[in-house]
Order: structure tokens, then sequence, then C-alpha cells
């Protein structure tokens, strides 16, 4: 599986790259605060068919991240992206705790 540092990441963001970036948090933790352009599909059996509702081509870039690198929930769902046949995925390791340790900003849905 295919990783992004937190440097990485945010120059995908500053520079407007063409990719999915996907909080797989809790809708609750989603809106208290997430990554910048980020959108929350949570952690479920049904997040590749989400995506795929979504209308996202199963070549396109899809960046997913949870809480921390001890978090589970984005590289179990960046598993079940790529056994749906979603061949572009990237796992955020560092999650919400990398991005707040490196300072930069958060978005927040309310």
């Amino acid at each position: 599986m295919k990783t992004i540092t937190t440097n990485e990441l945010k120059d995908k963001i500053d520079t407007g790259d063409n990719f999915h970036l996907i909080d797989v948090l809790s809708d609750q933790s989603y809106q208290e605060h997430h990554l910048p352009t980020a959108i929350n599909i949570p952690q479920s059996p049904e997040l590749p068919k989400q995506v795929e509702d979504m209308g996202i081509a199963k070549d396109e870039e899809i960046i997913v991240y949870c809480g921390s690198v001890t978090c589970m929930a984005s590289p179990t769902m960046a598993k079940a992206l790529e056994s749906a046949g979603f061949s572009n995925v990237v796992d955020y390791e560092d999650g919400l705790a990398g991005w707040q340790d490196a300072g930069q900003e958060f978005e927040t849905a309310g």
C-alpha cells in the first residue's frame, strides 16, 4: 500500500492536485475538524461502494486518513478500496495527529 507524508499531502492540497481526500473517521470527528478539502465517508464495509457511487473512477487518486499512525481505520479502508479495484489508493498514515503535530490548519464543518 502506498503512503504519503504530511509535507507531500500539504503540497498536493496547496497546488490543487486532482485527488480525492477521504476522512474515514466518524461524522462527529469530521464536524469538529478535518484536513482541508477532505470529504467524510466513515469507515464501513460500504465505503468502496459509496466511493464508486460518487462517480470516482477506479484509477483516480484517493487518499484516505484517520486519527493517527496507530489508528487502523485508514489502512483497513485503503485495502478495501484496493480489493474493490481502485488502483491509485494512498494512506496518509499520520492522520489528524500528524497534521496537527506539523502545525497545519484544520477545517471545520460547522
